[in-house]
Order: C-alpha cells, then structure tokens, then sequence
C-alpha cells in the first residue's frame, strides 16, 4: 500500500494555506481519503488533481 500524506504535506505541495485545502476538502473539489477524523491524500491524486488544472497555452497567431 502506498503511503498516504496528511493535510500539512497536501497544503505544501498544492501551494496553498491549509484552511482553504479544508475548504476544497469539504466541498469535494480534491480527492481524499477519510480515516475517522483523519483527512489523508494519496500523492498520485494530488498530482492527477494539479494535473488536470493545467492551463494549454493558446495557438499564436500569424501576423497579416
């Protein structure tokens, strides 16, 4: 079994402060994992999850 992450190391590796990971994690917008009180991530999901964020660049125009 893979080794789960907590909260502190998810907020780190997204960027963001932990209340709004909290908040992310309550409305379901990232996957998660639920032991009890325990909210954990699996490293791969929060890399699937920054991956789908991921923003193409639009194609440049040719100057008439």
């Amino acid at each position: 079994m893979k080794p789960l992450k907590d909260i502190k190391f998810a907020a780190d590796f997204l960027g963001l402060p932990v209340p709004s990971l909290r908040g992310k994690v309550s409305r379901r917008e990232i996957p998660f994992i639920r032991l009890g009180r325990r909210v954990l991530f699996d490293l791969e999901d929060l890399q699937a999850f920054v991956e789908k964020l991921k923003v193409q660049p639009r194609p440049r125009r040719e100057a008439p």
